[in-house]
């Protein structure tokens, strides 16, 4: 498959679906990345082969447009030496390096478009990389956030639902019964000491009027 073609469904793919079916979002995450530098590595290999490839290519036109002037050159001479028949065959070298010449013309032409879509493919390829690597941290945050969450959630739900939480309202419950327990018994104390007040305020009133009653006798 064309590296291209692989970085290509690594961006098209679902990464929601993805994240979903993993219990660790941040490790998907992260061997995403790793293996989009792979590729991003396999595309700077490509491009520097397509480099060296149109370096070579027009090396082999310059060359050939050498040899093209040289025979023309060489026929030129065997013109002014009257040897036609070299000159003939020089003419014939030279049209055959013209020939060639052209061809690796073409070639470098093309080699060269090539490089410059591999050149913009690679610029577009680190651009997304350095895209997906701050989406990265994003998407982790907000990971560690939500899970963060959760737990507080599920902690706070446990705390709610959790013995402890009924023992200390028995034990609420229970000391509020003593209080009230405490102060009825209060009350009632206080009730009994009016009581004996009261029987004694009688007991008093009772002796006043039999020390009258003894009083108004003696006369």
């Amino acid at each position: 498959m064309p590296v291209f073609e692989k970085i290509r469904r690594i961006f098209n793919s679902n990464i929601n679906d993805l994240l979903d079916r993993v219990e660790d979002p941040e490790k998907i995450l992260n061997q995403l990345l790793e293996d989009m530098q792979r590729e991003l590595k396999e595309v700077k290999i490509q491009v520097a082969a397509a480099i060296r490839d149109s370096n070579r290519l027009e090396a082999q036109y310059k060359e050939n447009v050498e040899s093209a002037e040289k025979w023309e050159q060489r026929a030129i001479l065997f013109i002014q030496n009257g040897d036609d028949a070299r000159a003939k065959e020089a003419l014939r070298r030279k049209r055959s390096c013209d020939d060639l010449a052209e061809g690796f013309r073409e070639q470098v032409e093309a080699q060269r478009e090539s490089v410059s879509v591999l050149k913009d493919g690679l610029g577009t390829l680190e651009q997304k990389i350095e895209e997906a690597k701050n989406k990265r941290a994003l998407l982790i945050a907000r990971q560690r956030r939500a899970e963060a969450e959760r737990a507080i959630h599920q902690t706070v739900s446990g705390i709610s639902d959790s013995s402890a939480i009924d023992a200390f309202d028995r034990i609420q419950n229970r000391v509020l019964d003593a209080e009230a327990e405490a102060d009825a018994l209060s009350e009632m104390r206080e009730l009994s000491l009016d009581e004996e007040l009261n029987k004694l305020n009688q007991n008093d009133e009772i002796d006043d009027e039999l020390a009258k009653l003894k009083a108004r006798l003696k006369k």
